[in-house]
């Protein structure tokens, strides 16, 4: 099992986390995404749950992340004191499973 160092946007009174995915995605130009993890004890499992609407894209790392962090201050007002800004840990996102 691989292990990835997530580091929390915003961690919710229920104990998930918002998370951010930074990916490069070619010709000069990164995207985010947002998540939302739920730790499950009993599985010892990550549930992640998209909550931005469409793929944040920038330029640059760093651009694609403030405006990320911007996002996430639309979906969550009530959170602004709480939430981390940027830059945030390289991150890739959820691994897509292959397996059946």
């Amino acid at each position: 099992m691989a292990k990835l160092n997530i580091d929390p946007v915003l961690t919710f009174q229920d104990g998930s986390r918002l998370l951010v995915s930074t990916k490069y995605i070619g010709d000069a130009n990164f995207k985010c995404e947002l998540y939302v993890s739920a730790h499950h004890c009993d599985e010892n499992t990550l549930e992640l749950r998209i909550v931005s609407p469409y793929a944040i894209e920038a330029a640059t790392c760093r651009e694609a992340q403030e405006k990320a962090y911007s996002h996430a201050l639309r979906l969550y007002p009530n959170a602004t004191v709480d939430m981390k800004k940027p830059p945030y840990l390289i991150w890739q996102g959820p691994a897509i499973s292959l397996e059946r």
